[in-house]
Order: C-alpha cells, then sequence, then structure tokens
C-alpha cells in the first residue's frame, strides 16, 4: 500500500474486562459508578456502552486486572439499589492497538482488521477507535498471533 495506514502497534498486557449489565439508563447513576471507580484510584481505559434498551443499559470497559478485586467490591455496592445489576469480569486479555496519521483518510482500514484478525481466527471481546487509531481488547494468548499477522499485512 502506497499510503500505509497503520505505522505503529503497541500492547499492554494484564487487562481486565469489565461488563455491568442491567444499569439503568439514568447519566447519575452511571456518572456514579465511575466516580466511585476514579476515587478509589482505578485507571479505566477502553469504555463501551450499548444502546438503551428498555430503560437499561450494558457498559463495558477495562482496567488493569490487578485491580480486579476493588471494582468487584465497588460494583457490588450497587447491588443494594440495583438488585438485577450482574458483573461479569474477564481477565488475561491484552490490549492492542494500532496506530496510523493516514487512517482518517483511507476507508476500509478497520474492515481489513477485522478480515485480519477473522482469518487468524483471533476472538475480540472490545473495540474501541479514534480517527487515527483502532483498539482491540484479545486473549492473551492471541497476541503474538495477532502482532505477527498485522505486522505482515502492513508491512511493519
Amino acid at each position: 500500500m502506497a499510503n500505509n495506514p497503520v505505522t505503529s502497534i503497541s500492547t499492554i498486557y494484564g487487562v481486565a474486562l469489565v461488563t455491568v449489565d442491567n444499569l439503568p439508563n439514568d447519566m447519575s447513576v452511571i456518572s456514579n459508578v465511575f466516580s466511585k471507580i476514579a476515587h478509589e484510584q482505578i485507571n479505566i481505559d477502553m469504555i463501551s456502552q450499548a444502546p438503551p434498551y428498555k430503560g437499561k443499559s450494558s457498559i463495558s470497559f477495562s482496567l488493569p486486572a490487578q485491580d480486579i478485586a476493588k471494582i468487584i467490591g465497588i460494583l457490588n455496592s450497587f447491588k443494594n439499589k440495583i438488585p438485577n445489576l450482574r458483573i461479569e469480569i474477564d481477565s488475561d486479555n491484552t490490549k492492542i492497538t494500532v496506530f496510523g496519521e493516514a487512517m482518517k483518510n483511507i476507508p476500509g482500514v478497520a474492515a481489513q482488521l477485522f478480515t485480519l484478525l477473522a482469518v487468524n481466527d483471533i476472538e475480540v471481546k472490545l473495540i474501541c477507535t479514534s480517527e487515527v487509531e483502532i483498539s482491540y481488547l484479545i486473549y492473551e494468548k492471541d497476541i503474538d498471533k495477532a502482532i505477527s499477522a498485522i505486522k505482515k499485512e502492513f508491512n511493519l
């Protein structure tokens, strides 16, 4: 590709994925959840909210795996007011981020990366994007395969 859309890759190991389901679609409740997390000095990274359905939201986010015990305590504290709150935690993940200034002007980079991950049988758990980067949360066991495939595809 003459103007390579991906110019670098970075990884962060030891990442946990937390999904909070049946959360009331009320910004004051959601704000309270994230404020309590911040108060405990837990650094949240990737955040994804599914569209609200019947007044309920589902929010997923990533954080350092070392903070799992703290996050469980914080989220469980909301179960008194939200008895149907469901919390799922998935550890042993790695965040891989591909970056390239040219991405904002080249359509199809995400499609190319999705295809590359699919062909290599790499499951993606969470995705966040900006104009110039795409971050994927994947199983730690797949990181070497993912990096190798991306480097080969984009001549890095």
